[in-house]
């Protein structure tokens, strides 16, 4: 499976919108058995962004490897997985044609680059 990473800078303002104090402990449940807690009463939209983002900073705290390349390469890559699941979450939950356009953009041409970039780690033997 993917590791989940980089984003596309325009959907990165929409996490950045997304404040991590809306996570709770009192009346909130655990998420996708991350330990997170989220407040239940949030949109679902919210939530969801709320839980990307969590799966992407927690999949790009790689082991670095000290080669440079190799480790742009896996730390990219849970980068961009985090803007194909985002822009996901917006042809779910969004209305702006405009928005799902970019959204749907992002989703083809991050997904070429997570392929190349997973290709390139296999070429350089990692």
């Amino acid at each position: 499976m993917a590791r989940r990473l980089y984003s596309f800078a325009l959907i990165g303002l929409l996490f950045a919108s997304v404040h991590p104090g809306h996570a709770t402990e009192t009346g909130a449940t655990a998420h996708s058995g991350h330990g997170v807690a989220v407040d239940q009463s949030l949109p679902a939209s919210t939530q969801a962004f709320m839980e990307a983002n969590d799966v992407m900073h927690r999949d790009m705290a790689i082991t670095y490897t000290g080669n440079a390349d190799v480790d742009f390469l896996l730390g990219m890559i849970p980068h961009h997985q985090g803007a194909v699941d985002m822009a996901r979450i917006v042809l779910e939950h969004g209305t702006d044609p405009e928005v799902r356009k970019l959204a749907e953009a992002v989703i083809a041409a991050q997904t070429v680059e997570i392929e190349w970039m997973q290709e390139r780690l296999r070429v350089l033997g990692h």
